[in-house]
């Protein structure tokens, strides 16, 4: 089943030297990426999904009235004056445990010993906790009831109450958490786990949802090995694919890490092409600038779908910093979309929260793809320049309405990502940002 929809490429955009706005390029691709097909999971399988149909109780919860409390249910006069001094001397009847179909019946001056969870006997209106009284051993206040297999006589005999109870205390009624035909949860929730547990308690074994979107990342370059191997000459580590397949899985996709394919354009498109059985969505990095050995625009550029106009894969110059050199489209027989990040690391990263992650959310059929934005006050120790024409997506941490930048401007800092949880946005029109001045704030965590 094809995640894309049918696209025009370039259109208003044929120019080669066209500078699309982070606007333009985001909504191209939302409008492309339409939600995955709504399957029937079981729960534990649906977690993480999204729902897409509202959801009814059909059975009231608590199902009945039962107690909140280890104690003895008894009649609000039977204890009513009772203290420590002139207790309440009731006779016990038996025990009411959870799960017991067969109830016992309080009369006047008797009390059941009961369990919590366990439901409220005929003729009993409170429940008196354990703690407010004896125990059943005629000694004083107890901590606690002795396990029925090790003390079998708790069940009968008598029990001294040295607090009265009001009517229905730590009694749970019938229906006050939900009551059937309340609308348990609506269609556009994300299921976790008390989602989970709620469908479970409703009786709910299956859900309805849109499966979370399988995501497969690989990364680009000759020059990147593993980690946990030794460097050769003019080696780094692969950074790129670690970060964007675990920022992938933290927007709720199922994601495959490829790794690095070297610098090679037919062995990139036969990786691709082998990964496309389990995508969804494709994200690349590296490789889309203007350099003789980009390989991903050399392999994806006249890539297209033969039974689809307008399919293929666009490579673009976007007027922002850093991530300027993007490219987007649908590649193979089901139109899988694809996006091409830039390799440089923090590049990729701001890419991902930009356009990835909303491509995600909107797979996963939720209506609110972006992060939080807020407004904060600039701290800094001077101003935040930025060239004109250009949005800069600077790192910072935020805090009480404040925002300080991390790492300095320097698109290559990668370890400024480490310890960032929002991204200062400076728009196209401004060069300088004092510090005091108010700023737009993308919230990352």
């Amino acid at each position: 089943m094809s995640s894309a929809a049918p696209r025009v490429t370039g259109q208003d955009h044929s120019g080669p030297d066209h500078l699309w706005s982070v606007e333009e390029h985001l909504e191209d691709i939302l409008a492309t990426v339409r939600p995955l097909e709504p399957i029937e999971l079981h729960l534990l399988d649906a977690q993480g999904c999204v729902l897409v149909e509202d959801v009814t109780v059909p059975v009231s919860l608590p199902p009945f009235d039962n107690s909140s409390m280890d104690g003895y249910a008894v009649r609000v006069a039977d204890v009513a004056g009772a203290s420590e001094e002139f207790p309440a001397a009731l006779e016990v009847v038996g025990d009411v445990a959870a799960g017991q179909a067969e109830l016992l019946q309080v009369g006047p001056g008797q009390a059941a010993r009961i369990m919590t969870g366990a439901p409220l006997p005929p003729g009993a209106e409170t429940v008196v906790p354990v703690e407010w009284t004896d125990g059943g051993l005629g000694e004083g206040p107890v901590r606690g009831m002795r396990a029925r297999g090790l003390g079998p006589e708790g069940a009968t005999g008598q029990v001294q109450v040295y607090r009265p109870a009001e009517a229905r205390a730590h009694v749970r009624a019938k229906g006050s958490d939900v009551k059937a035909g309340d609308r348990a949860l609506e269609a556009g929730t994300i299921l976790g786990p008390p989602q989970i547990a709620l469908l479970a308690a409703i009786g709910r074994g299956t859900v309805r949802v849109r499966p979370r979107p399988r995501v497969v990342v690989l990364s680009t370059g000759s020059e990147l090995v593993q980690p946990d191997t030794e460097l050769g000459a003019g080696q780094i580590y692969d950074s790129n694919s670690f970060a964007l397949t675990a920022a992938a899985r933290d927007a709720g996709a199922i994601a495959y890490r490829v790794g690095a394919v070297a610098d090679d354009a037919e062995t990139l498109r036969s990786t691709i092409e082998d990964q496309l059985v389990r995508a969804d969505l494709v994200v690349t990095t590296g490789g889309v600038s203007v350099g003789a050995y980009d390989v991903v625009k050399e392999a994806l550029s006249h890539v297209a779908d033969a039974d689809e106009a307008g399919s293929g894969i666009d490579f673009r110059k976007l007027a922002m910093q850093p991530g300027k050199p993007q490219g987007f489209g649908s590649i193979g027989p089901d139109h899988t979309p694809l996006l091409a990040l830039p390799g440089n690391p923090v590049s990729s990263y701001v890419s991902f929260e930009l356009f990835v992650r909303p491509a995600i959310r909107a797979l996963m059929g939720l209506e609110d793809v972006h992060r939080p934005v807020t407004r904060a006050t600039l701290t800094a120790d001077k101003a935040l320049t930025s060239p004109k024409g250009r949005r800069q997506f600077l790192r910072g941490t935020y805090a009480d309405g404040r925002v300080t930048p991390v790492g300095g401007a320097g698109s290559h800092l990668i370890a400024a990502l480490a310890h960032a949880d929002a991204l200062i946005v400076v728009p196209e029109d401004t060069e300088s940002v004092e510090p005091g001045t108010e700023v737009e704030v993308v919230l990352l965590g």
